[in-house]
């Protein structure tokens, strides 16, 4: 299991653990965190699972499709440079304690 941690906006951490396969979404919602809304289910058709990967963990990463590309362009939050959705984020050994923030708004 790989752990994943949740910083909500109000600066609450919400530690969940994941199966190297899932998405950080689906941990998100299997786990009930707050904020993550991802009312497409994964489709890469809403943005509501926008979320912010801490620096150190975005070589870890693999980039961005032009699709989430595209798609986080329409988010309700800031875009930033770390900004991705978690939804496109597989879970992995190597992202074993990956911190990610979770905006202030996704509709």
């Amino acid at each position: 299991m790989t752990k994943i941690v949740f910083i909500r906006p109000d600066s609450e951490a919400v530690e969940v653990t994941a199966k190297v396969g899932d998405s950080i979404m689906h941990a998100a919602l299997a786990n009930q965190v707050p904020g993550i809304l991802a009312e497409c289910g994964g489709s890469m058709a809403c943005a509501t699972c926008h979320i912010y990967v801490d620096e150190e963990w975005l070589s870890k990463l693999n980039p961005p499709s032009s699709m989430e590309n595209e798609m986080l362009d329409a988010t309700a939050s800031e875009r930033r440079d770390n900004s991705r959705l978690c939804c496109q984020i597989e879970v992995s050994d190597r992202l074993d304690g990956i911190r990610v923030r979770i905006p202030e708004s996704q509709i």
